[in-house]
């Protein structure tokens, strides 16, 4: 077995001793054997543990008391007969799926287009339109295979062509797409355009490294020739943004698209709802439910509770606090819970002066108790933060001395950067869901303790989406969804210059410590770099990180198929509907 798996990858029976010796455990084994190209199944088996099984117990469920109140709206109503699905969830505006920056974009697209790969509940990635990945020694060359007679909805068949116009495009400066923060460091390189900023300094763009970085071996084979060692990117792959669009659309997505998923998009409005059917010629499992409906309920919660007490809907994208007790009472509905890496931090501009001292910006995480602000905000359902975007369940973690409050530390350091008797600012955060402002004015309480005051400017959701990455928002309160790697986390948020650096931070010595990091398969060794980035975040970097999220969701018991992801990913094929 040790040299048949060898051929497959020479790390992988290095990976199986340390299994064996208890090194890694056997989650972190099942990610990275599967992600140096050996099948799901038989690193499935070599761990000892049943896939199927597996995948099941990674999304928790709980079964709802019996309620001992009834709505009348419940008693009136009777369950559906047509064989629709019908979800509440915001409909945004589907234009551009390489800039997504939210979940429920990619949850309405991801029905009708692909990803390459996909992180399963059970955080292990495996190929979806790939047939396999396999990455060389060094972990810079990896070669990607794609599954043969895949047709698109409109009759083509999906050839390499289409994954490298794809591949291509998000990492287009001119695009703006997230996935550039993910693969900056080992596909791109800076140049200098040749015009100056404000302060006179060059503007550096970005382009691929080398012409041959994304190249076509045949019809069916593509190879990223890496300027750097990169270990996830499989789990790049299916960044949500990360979707496969036929190339004749040039990139836009709406009504009766094109792809090679198992619905179509018949109906969208904006901010009411998305309709989607399913559709023949699918290559993968037949749906068994004929259509899915999103409906957007708004900002209020109580809407969303009321639609599924009355079985207008059957399920809820996100549950909020404010909504669990209410969701328990209901005994049609199942509560779905699982541990993520899900937050939200206070992010800081250093571009602005109010932040551009690395003292200031410790002096507000060292006036948060972290555990107060989660049992007031997410009635402690989570874990504490440690202000550094790493969370206890990325398998690189380092556990540092955790960042109590320390209120005269923080007043010290105030006063040691000029501000002895602290300072006014404005933090813009999200009304809806409500957990977020409630975090924000329990912080701000917190803050005044050390002399700063903060104005709380609660925006309608929509009104948020447009400001929280921009340079007229200093200081704002922003979630970030689950990611399986740390360093895919980090990547996407502080790597200088990136679209979704939302704080604007540029350190040189984090860049290059993550670009280490990034290229590093022994988890062990990983982990000792991430002592250095973790660090960095607490003593120099631009976010206050109260909390870690544990998510939960309701669904109808009728649902079948259905297992809550930490990153509150649907997979609408895979659901039924029982009479």
């Amino acid at each position: 077995m040790s040299e048949d798996i060898k051929k497959i990858h020479p790390y992988l029976p290095t990976l199986v001793n340390q299994l064996r010796a208890g090194k890694v455990d056997r989650r972190e084994f099942l990610r990275t054997s599967t992600l140096l190209g050996l099948s799901a199944t038989a690193a499935y088996t070599l761990a000892g543990c049943d896939e199927k099984q597996e995948e099941q117990q990674s999304s928790t469920t709980e079964e709802a008391p019996a309620a001992t109140t009834t709505t009348t709206e419940t008693q009136q109503a009777a369950a559906p007969t047509d064989n629709v699905i019908r979800i509440g969830m915001r409909v945004p505006a589907l234009e551009d799926p390489a800039t997504f920056s939210w979940v429920y974009d990619s949850n309405v697209t991801r029905q009708v287009c692909d990803y390459l790969t996909r992180t399963g509940v059970d955080n292990v990635t495996r190929p979806w339109l790939l047939e396999k990945w396999e990455a060389s020694p060094d972990l810079k060359t990896w070669t990607l295979t794609l599954k043969k007679g895949i047709k698109w909805s409109n009759g083509d068949e999906l050839v390499a062509d289409h994954a490298i116009w794809n591949l291509t495009r998000w990492l287009d400066e001119k695009v703006g797409s997230s996935v550039v923060g993910l693969m900056k460091g080992y596909m791109l390189t800076e140049y200098d355009t040749g015009q100056k900023d404000d302060a006179g300094n060059p503007k550096m763009g970005t382009k691929l490294w080398a012409d041959n970085a994304i190249e076509k071996v045949d019809d069916y084979t593509i190879r990223l020739n890496c300027k750097e060692a990169q270990l996830a990117v499989p789990e790049h792959l299916f960044h949500y943004p990360a979707l496969i669009l036929h190339p004749s659309e040039n990139g836009k997505f709406g009504v009766n698209a094109i792809g090679t998923g198992a619905f179509t998009l018949t109906e969208l409005e904006v901010g009411k709802k998305a309709v989607l059917k399913k559709r023949d010629g699918y290559w993968g499992k037949a749906p068994a439910v004929d259509s899915i409906e999103f409906i957007d309920l708004g900002d209020d919660p109580a809407a969303s509770v009321s639609a599924l007490a009355s079985k207008q809907i059957q399920g809820l994208y996100e549950a909020s606090v404010s909504q669990f007790a209410a969701l328990q009472k209901m005994d049609h509905i199942t509560i779905y819970q699982v541990s993520t890496g899900q937050t939200a931090v206070a992010r800081m501009q250093p571009i602005h002066d109010t932040w551009k001292d690395p003292r200031v910006r410790k002096a507000m995480r060292l006036a948060i108790d972290s555990e107060k602000v989660l049992q007031a905000a997410h009635l402690g359902l989570g874990s504490p933060g440690e202000h550094h975007h790493v969370c206890p369940i990325h398998p690189e973690y380092a556990k540092l001395d955790f960042m109590k409050q320390d209120i005269e530390g923080a007043k010290k350091l105030l006063a040691d950067a000029g501000m002895p008797n602290g300072f006014e600012t404005e933090i813009f955060c999200k009304k809806d869901p409500d957990w977020e402002p409630q975090a924000v004015q329990v912080m701000a309480e917190m803050w005044k303790q050390i002399g700063v005051n903060v104005k709380i400017n609660v925006l309608p959701s929509d009104q948020y989406w447009e400001i929280w990455n921009v340079e007229t928002a200093p200081f704002a309160f922003t979630t970030w969804t689950h990611r399986p790697l740390g360093v895919m986390v980090l990547g996407l948020a502080y790597r200088t210059g990136v679209p979704w650096n939302e704080s604007f931070y540029s350190n040189p010595k984090f860049d290059e410590t993550l670009t280490r990091a990034e290229g590093i398969l022994d988890v062990e060794e990983r982990r000792k770099v991430m002592v250095e980035l973790e660090q960095i975040m607490q003593e120099d970097g631009p976010i206050v990180q109260p909390l870690w999220r544990a998510v939960f969701t309701g669904m109808d018991k009728r649902i079948q198929g259905f297992q809550i992801h930490p990153t509150y990913y649907l997979f609408c094929e895979e659901w039924s509907l029982t009479a």
